[in-house]
């Protein structure tokens, strides 16, 4: 698997965060190649990862084992334009909407496909990544997809591919929640007297502990319940805010917005389904 010939279609920032994660790992360098037709991106690639960039994906593609569509949605069918890959190529696709049945008429049966969901702390190396392929692809193709996602954080395989806009809905767009309610924090510590800046430091090294708990609890079998049950003391201020959370309705505000993500996104898979 280290050996494997990894050919990356799109060199934007995930793609970059995939690379560099693989790298770090000890994948050969000569193994990696990228398909990026824009000059100004190409060349940074080459500057700062050392590979071989092609301007389309045929030759960057050449031996892959694996390939990663890694461009926007509404660039991909042009891009696999008269793409032939060799039998038993796995194909993973990080690219939101684009189903499995439609990247199969482009790019013929002869090949294992994944769908892949990553989210943006991949760029660090603490992504997680939703995969589903079905029942066809075999064991040693869906190693090989988790290897080279697991370059940028955790990967999970899913039970169906409709699962994937779950994944969309908690962690793909998961990010913006836990940016949005660290600035309602830092704004709420303004009003009571910080500066913004204390403030903001607070609310987000207060996040950043939180999640280093729950890491280490989950890992202790504590759920997270159970981890917000020890924070709260018996008529203390911890209660009276989770108190007041709670009434407010924040778990059904919660199930409504990710419900209206997943929504949206099976309306993107749909509407490109039929573009296609």
């Amino acid at each position: 698997m280290m050996a494997a010939k990894i050919a990356f279609i799109g060199g934007g920032n995930m793609a970059a965060s995939l690379i560099g994660g693989l790298l770090q790992a000890g994948h050969p360098r000569a193994r990696i190649s990228v398909a990026e037709p824009s000059a100004e991106r190409a060349a940074w690639l080459r500057r700062s990862f050392e590979l071989q960039v092609a301007d389309s994906a045929a030759p960057a593609c050449a031996g892959a084992e694996l390939v990663v569509l890694a461009v926007k949605p509404q660039q991909m069918r042009e891009a696999l334009a008269g793409l032939r890959l060799e039998a038993g190529c796995v194909v993973v696709s990080i690219a939101a909407g684009i189903q499995l049945a439609s990247l199969a008429r482009w790019l013929g049966e002869n090949v294992h496909l994944v769908r892949s969901m990553p989210n943006t702390p991949a760029l660090l190396g603490a992504g997680i990544s939703g995969l589903y392929a079905d029942a066809t692809v075999p064991v040693a193709a869906r190693d090989l997809a988790s290897y080279v996602l697991g370059a940028a954080g955790t990967c999970v395989w899913l039970e169906s591919e409709a699962q994937i806009d779950a994944v969309t809905a908690v962690s793909g767009s998961g990010p913006a929640y836990f940016f949005l309610v660290t600035e309602a924090m830092r704004e709420a510590g303004v009003k009571l007297g910080l500066s913004p800046d204390v403030a903001g430091q607070l609310a987000l090294q207060t996040f950043i502990g939180a999640a280093k708990m729950a890491e280490d609890g989950i890992a202790r079998s504590i759920d997270i319940a159970q981890l917000r049950a020890n924070v709260m003391s018996r008529g203390g201020t911890t209660e009276a805010a989770v108190r007041h959370l709670e009434i407010a309705g924040l778990r059904t505000i919660f199930d409504a917005a990710l419900q209206a993500a997943a929504d949206r996104g099976r309306e993107l898979g749909a509407s490109l389904a039929k573009e296609t």
